[in-house]
């Protein structure tokens, strides 16, 4: 009885059940209602995201405002440092990546042979300007003796005239006997030898005027000689000045490739140095210089700063495809023509006063972004 009264306690009350007054149906969950300002903001911000996505994409409305590439690279003056001269290392006063001023000492190279050649030089030139004084000289001389060759004539021409007169005494006194003919035979040999002692001074005055000439004209090549002796001369204390190798510009080292005692020759490459001048250089595809322009703004990002991003200005275009300055030119004649599209090069100035832009490298890996709009 007990057990039956407990079952009887347990069994659930059906009177009811299936009244909706008293058990309504269960309703399922809604969410309240929003308000206008919350879709509205909700709207919003899926209108940016797209937004944003197209702008990221370069789709429609946004393509053709810009135009970017991740084939570029940081661009610098690198200058290979290498001698003109050949011989031994003495010196090396640098060391790696040292910031360096123009004119400052890089290497020296020894200088004996070529501080020998110098005074060999000046030795040379000594001599040539000795025989040009010579010259100079012996002109001198020769100018004296045409002077005594004329004193000569004078004489032989003062002879024949008396000799001459003599020659016609003796032609008046041989005609009446007054002197004989061997007199008269003796004055004609005087007068004869005295017109050949005028032919002869007047001769040897010629020969004197051609020393003279030829002094004169022989100079001409002793001046060349001495020139040439000055050009030797220049040409050494050029060699002995390329024995000291200095920066030619303001920069910074790279790793210095020479050591105290390594023998190098004319062209060697010592090491580099990199002015602080540097630039961007980005390769487009063809279709994308379009709507590039010298003078619109440029944003670029480096890799090497963590993606710092830094400004600029398009500079310059180049003037033909890069495949037309490669040294094998990619024409195809056989027919398997596959269109490729070419590169154009563009040059970015990095704009001055960023801090980032002191960092860069040449080398360095960028990514450009051109506002053809600008």
């Amino acid at each position: 009885m007990a057990q039956s009264d407990n079952e009887a306690t347990q069994q659930p009350d059906d009177t009811g059940v299936n009244d909706p007054q008293v058990n309504p149906p269960p309703q399922g969950w809604r969410p309240p209602p929003r308000q206008s300002l919350t879709m509205i903001a909700i709207g919003a911000i899926a209108l940016i995201a797209i937004l944003a996505i197209l702008y990221a994409w370069n789709l429609p409305p946004f393509s053709g405002l810009s135009e970017s590439t991740d084939n570029a690279y940081v661009r610098g003056k690198v200058t290979i440092i290498s001698p003109q001269v050949s011989g031994y290392i003495t010196e090396v006063p640098v060391q790696d990546f040292a910031d360096v001023k123009k004119g400052q000492v890089l290497a020296t190279i020894d200088s004996r042979i070529y501080a020998a050649r110098v005074e060999q030089a000046k030795a040379n030139l000594a001599a040539q300007i000795a025989a040009l004084a010579n010259s100079q000289q012996s002109q001198r001389g020769r100018e004296a003796a045409l002077s005594g060759q004329g004193a000569a004539i004078a004489s032989a021409q003062a002879q024949l005239a008396k000799a001459q007169a003599d020659m016609r005494r003796a032609n008046a006194l041989v005609a009446d006997g007054s002197i004989s003919a061997r007199e008269h035979d003796q004055t004609r040999a005087a007068l004869l030898a005295a017109q050949a002692a005028v032919q002869q001074a007047s001769a040897s005055r010629q020969v004197g005027q051609q020393d003279v000439r030829s002094v004169i004209v022989g100079r001409s090549g002793l001046e060349a000689a001495v020139e040439g002796a000055k050009a030797q001369l220049h040409l050494a204390e050029i060699d002995l000045a390329n024995s000291v190798i200095r920066a030619p510009v303001d920069g910074q080292l790279s790793e210095i490739g020479v050591r105290n005692g390594a023998y190098v020759t004319a062209g060697t490459q010592l090491m580099f140095i990199v002015p602080q001048d540097i630039w961007v250089i980005a390769n487009f595809k063809e279709a994308q210089t379009r709507q590039i322009r010298p003078g619109q703004r440029v944003t670029f990002r480096v890799d090497a700063l963590g993606g710092a991003t830094l400004t600029g200005r398009v500079q310059n275009l180049a003037p033909a495809a890069g495949s037309e300055f490669s040294v094998l030119k990619p024409d195809n004649a056989t027919g398997n023509f596959v269109k490729v599209a070419q590169r154009i090069a563009v040059r970015i100035k990095v704009d001055p006063g960023q801090a980032d832009s002191k960092r860069l490298r040449p080398g360095m890996s960028v990514e450009a972004k051109i506002e053809t709009n600008d």
